[in-house]
């Protein structure tokens, strides 16, 4: 079986600069770490978005900016802005459901726009020093969106097409369409790497062999609950080192409790497969730090049955 490409999903609020960094140093084993939508907002990129995306806090981090955008305008700031920061790669999202962004013409919004995408395409051909991917979706309403934009896609200069077999409107309940999934790829020219719902090596076996251009896949909440699913690691020794090195960012660079439990509450919210759920919430619901780190101290990890329920 050929070696496929692994990357880490973005997931806003969760798959930050410091998170990525925790993640390749601790664990490793993955290709590209894709980092949250980058966006315009009052027509200015976001400060949050800059400082994630810079060059200094993601070195030696295989990191892929992505950005989200509406229209070829929308597009060129946003490439000016990745290419003002050192970065020669950029995926374009056409795939995020939340609702703000479709009815904006964003993300999975995008894709009922073909000359929007028209125009993004004329765009991309324009930017020679970047290399280019799209992670999109099968369409907002029903998956023949994808393939009535698929002569758009097929003339993008794109290492390749992350697809994830949903419509939009699903967000991430239903089963991933992926019947539909193979037909996208019978007329695909470019390599195709898939996401959704990837929780476990047996998922990943069953999906090498769905496309003949499979170049690979994409993990994001299967990887934020199981952070060593890719090696060999410990699971504990995986979330302890990766728990550590989030404590020490949020007690140095943020400011009041509020935020640093905040930061670390996050962090918790998919562990669930390694502690129970009254050591969930003890966590969760801590309003201090004294009180996190007494639940922090307090916990009984089940290492074992993580590793036998997910491996």
């Amino acid at each position: 079986m050929k070696q496929l490409y692994y990357a880490f999903a973005p997931l806003q609020g969760y798959t930050d600069s410091v998170y990525r960094r925790a993640h390749y140093e601790v664990v490793g084993g993955l290709d590209e770490y894709y980092t949250p939508f980058v966006r315009l907002e009052g027509n200015e990129i976001r400060g949050k978005d800059r400082r994630d995306i810079s060059f200094e806090r993601n070195m030696g981090v295989p990191t892929v900016p992505q950005v989200i955008a509406r229209n070829r305008e929308e597009f060129a700031r946003l490439c000016d802005a990745v290419e003002a920061e050192g970065w020669h790669r950029l995926d374009l999202n056409m795939g995020c459901p939340f609702p703000m962004q479709v009815k904006a013409g964003r993300g999975c919004g995008l894709l009922r726009h073909s000359e929007a995408v028209a125009g993004i395409l004329e765009e991309m051909q324009c930017r020679k020093g970047i290399v280019f991917s799209v992670k999109m979706r099968l369409g907002q309403e029903d998956a023949e969106e994808c393939m009535r934009l698929l002569p758009v896609v097929n003339e993008m200069p794109l290492v390749h097409v992350v697809l994830h077999p949903r419509i939009g409107r699903q967000q991430y309940k239903g089963v991933p369409d992926r019947e539909a999934f193979f037909a996208f790829s019978q007329l695909c020219v470019h390599p195709l790497v898939y996401n959704g719902d990837v929780v476990s090596l047996d998922q990943i076996d069953m999906i090498a062999g769905m496309a003949p251009n499979l170049k690979g896949i994409m993990i994001g909440r299967g990887l934020l609950s199981r952070p060593w699913m890719l090696s060999d690691h410990d699971p504990v020794s995986v979330v302890r080192e990766m728990h550590a090195r989030m404590y020490t960012y949020a007690c140095k660079a943020l400011h009041g409790e509020s935020q640093i439990l905040s930061r670390l509450h996050a962090f918790w919210e998919y562990q669930t497969p390694l502690i129970d759920k009254k050591q969930y919430k003890a966590i969760i619901k801590s309003g201090s730090l004294r009180r996190y780190n007494e639940a922090f101290a307090s916990l009984k990890w089940d290492g074992t049955s993580a590793m036998d329920s997910f491996v």
